[in-house]
């Protein structure tokens, strides 16, 4: 099993759980690690055995003995520091949603290209059963003709901090730029892109609420949605609705759908279940698909499943050579393209067109000016 030697910026909670995956893949050495709070750093370095430590990743970057650098930073510090990642000549994975606007997006994507290193986005439910499952019975052609599909999220009273779990950051436009749709609805709206085969966006609109009660507001500092919500139509006259709560006086809605002329899938709320809707001779028919048991056999049959049963994995095969890189950017740039039309049109009060986003969106990169990024070009170079 050939080694790869890897690094990681930000060691917070999500750090921790990088961590456990890539100990359970195996042949993952994490030989660096960088935060710019040295007690928590030193912290998750001893627990995890990293022997090399940095609270300047750009000296981090300086390192020749990585290729590749796992980010695990706020979100509107995913496009800056990966954009330094990449200009340094390393393959970056970076934590979900890809940026904090579409603009800083666009210039990650663009940034992998110029230097020529790889992007990895993480989606995490692009992959596993469910997933798995879903593709091959479209790809059978099953549902027939695809037309529409609902994107879904739920929590009844989730909101970070304020509601008793993480950090008041993720509440904050300054460091996360958004809510829900950023930190939860990413999930389900790129699941079914990559399934849907990433149509062409033609107009998007919506709105976004904050409106429940709060206890901890003004320690929270929050000003961002907990609640957003928006239809899609793309080329060829499939649409979208989308749905994200992370806090609604309300119960559980179906969860996330695809639905053809011949067929429709139905995602279940669990790794193990998935269903499909469709006739027998007439006669409406609803098939519950044991996942878990397809799951096992192709465990046992066919030894390059791994690479597909989780995000971490993934990208771990890729590097090793072991599979072609899901195409996780343009993914992760398209689902960005629809929530930032959600924003513009909730704050316009209208549909926006695909092309209007690019123009209209603003970025909400932190950079600091003393750090080299590139010369980056589209749209344009929001970190000069």
């Amino acid at each position: 099993m050939k080694e790869v030697n890897i690094a990681l910026i930000g060691t917070g909670i999500i750090a921790h759980g990088h961590m456990e995956q890539y100990n359970r893949i195996g042949g993952v050495n994490v030989v660096a690690a960088c935060d710019i709070n040295e007690q928590k750093l030193n912290a998750f370095c001893d627990k995890w055995n990293i022997p090399h430590r940095y609270t300047d990743y750009r000296e981090l970057l300086k390192r020749d003995d990585i290729i590749a650098v796992d980010v695990n930073l706020h979100n509107n510090l995913h496009a800056p520091v990966s954009v330094a990642v990449m200009a340094a000549g390393k393959h970056c994975y970076c934590e979900k949603p890809m940026a904090g606007s579409y603009i800083d997006a666009a210039a990650m994507k663009d940034a992998a290209d110029k230097f020529g290193v790889k992007l990895h986005i993480q989606l995490a439910d692009i992959y596993g059963g469910p997933t798995i499952c879903a593709k091959k019975i479209i790809d059978s052609g099953r549902l027939g003709k695809l037309y529409h599909a609902r994107s879904y999220g739920y929590r009844r009273r989730g909101r970070p901090f304020v509601d008793g779990y993480g950090e008041k950051e993720f509440d904050q436009t300054q460091w996360a730029g958004h809510g829900a749709l950023y930190d939860m609805g990413v999930y389900h709206i790129s699941q079914l892109l990559y399934l849907l085969g990433t149509p062409k966006l033609m107009r998007v609109s919506g709105s976004v609420y904050q409106e429940l009660a709060m206890e901890r507001r003004v320690e929270s500092g929050f000003d961002v949605e907990e609640l957003g919500v928006g239809f899609a139509k793309f080329e060829g006259g499939l649409t979208l609705d989308i749905l994200e709560s992370w806090a609604i006086h309300g119960g559980e809605f179906p969860q996330s759908s695809i639905h053809g002329s011949e067929g429709g899938i139905q995602f279940c709320g669990d790794r193990n279940t998935l269903k499909f809707y469709s006739e027998i001779e007439g006669y409406p028919a609803v098939s519950t698909l044991d996942l878990a048991a397809e799951q096992y056999r192709r465990r046992k049959i066919d030894p390059s499943v791994w690479v597909y049963q989780d995000t971490q994995s993934h990208w771990i095969g890729t590097l090793r050579g072991l599979c072609e890189q899901i195409d996780t950017p343009h993914i992760a740039l398209q689902t960005m393209l629809i929530s930032e039309g959600i924003f513009l049109s909730h704050k316009l009060g209208r549909e926006v067109a695909d092309d209007e986003i690019p123009e209209l969106c603003e970025s909400n990169a932190l950079r600091r000016q003393d750090t080299p990024f590139g010369e980056l070009t589209y749209p344009a170079n929001p970190f000069v």
